[in-house]
């Protein structure tokens, strides 16, 4: 297919959320994300040079008729993570952890990198991952 991608393409990440309104919180205050626009009961958010759209979860529309959107049923099963590369994973887990984050673990560290994953108000995992040097 010519021209894609092209100049001046950009990927959202999409994630449904049950309460917008939480969720659009946790993301500007605890991550720092900024807030583009809301409509409805979506909330568009640029963060670390991506955007994320929250949406609150629907049933199937003209253009995707058997696709319904849901919050994760079950936050101890993943399809989805989203991972912050930081200079930093302690100092990163300490800051994230004292605006509320509630990680899973400590930072454990690997032979490869030091990381931890905490979760958004819905479920949602997030990683946040120091790679060690190598050699």
């Amino acid at each position: 297919m010519s021209g894609f991608p092209a100049e001046g393409m950009e990927a959202t990440q999409v994630l449904v959320v049950s309460d917008p309104g939480a969720s659009r919180r946790f993301y500007e205050d605890v991550l720092g994300a900024e807030v583009f626009r809301e409509y409805g009961t979506s909330v568009v958010l640029r963060f670390l040079g991506t955007w994320m759209l929250l949406v609150g979860a629907g049933g199937p529309t003209p253009d995707k008729p058997a696709v319904s959107f849901a919050p994760p049923p079950d936050p101890d099963t993943v399809s989805h993570e989203i991972t912050i590369r930081v200079p930093d994973c302690r100092s990163a887990y300490e800051t994230l952890r004292a605006r509320g984050a509630e990680f899973l673990t400590p930072p454990l560290e690997s032979e490869s990198e030091i990381r931890c994953f905490f979760r958004d108000p819905d479920g949602h995992l997030m990683e946040i991952s120091e790679a060690k040097p190598s050699g």
